[in-house]
């Protein structure tokens, strides 16, 4: 039986837009390592400007429950923009 994929992005344009979120609320979370310099990159995301801004966040090494914290503000933050935009109508 097939996997059906869950990720696919709904709109693709905005995932530079959640990196950005997603790097900046680890910073929040105090999840970063500052990097020493802005030519900071890691393979997975070579010329991505979030690490050089906010520091390095080594994903794969981060304790599930900070990676959850991390998705459940991302989240808040998302349904509190539609609230906002959503009481303006």
């Amino acid at each position: 039986m097939a996997r059906r994929r869950s990720n696919i992005k709904v709109v693709p344009e905005c995932q530079a837009a959640i990196d950005r979120m997603k790097y900046e609320i680890a910073a929040e979370l105090g999840l970063t390592s500052p990097s020493a310099d802005f030519l900071t990159e890691s393979s997975g995301e070579l010329g991505s400007q979030p690490e050089a801004v906010y520091g390095s966040v080594q994903w794969d090494s981060i304790a599930t429950r900070d990676a959850g914290a991390v998705g459940g503000m991302i989240t808040r933050r998302l349904v509190q923009q539609a609230e906002q935009i959503l009481g303006r109508i």
